[in-house]
């Protein structure tokens, strides 16, 4: 059974634009998507789905099902844009957690 994240936790927005891949005049994106969440700008260490260290400056946190894959581009509250390092499943495993989507930004 899903136990998503509390809405009372979901007190910021962000705005992800999808990456679709690259073309001939640069990065591709899709339809920009208003995302509630908890966010956390602090600066960490994380790996990169290659395996590098990369410096992550902020992190978020929303519910199951979020379309975010890495490079997709997102917009900060503070209108700063940044692109997702990673995306990763967050899940209890059946206990009483909330399951959720965390996703690590340069």
């Amino acid at each position: 059974m899903l136990t998503p994240l509390p809405s009372f936790m979901l007190g910021h927005q962000v705005t992800v634009e999808p990456y679709l891949g690259a073309s001939a005049y640069g990065p591709r994106y899709g339809s920009p998507t208003s995302v509630r969440c908890f966010l956390d700008q602090q600066t960490r260490t994380v790996r990169s789905p290659t395996g590098q260290e990369v410096t992550s400056t902020s992190t978020f946190y929303a519910r199951p099902g979020l379309v975010c894959p890495a490079e997709s581009r997102v917009t900060l509250p503070d209108g700063r844009q940044t692109r997702v390092i990673a995306r990763l499943e967050r899940s209890g495993g059946g206990m009483p957690t909330p399951d959720h989507v965390e996703v690590q930004l340069l």
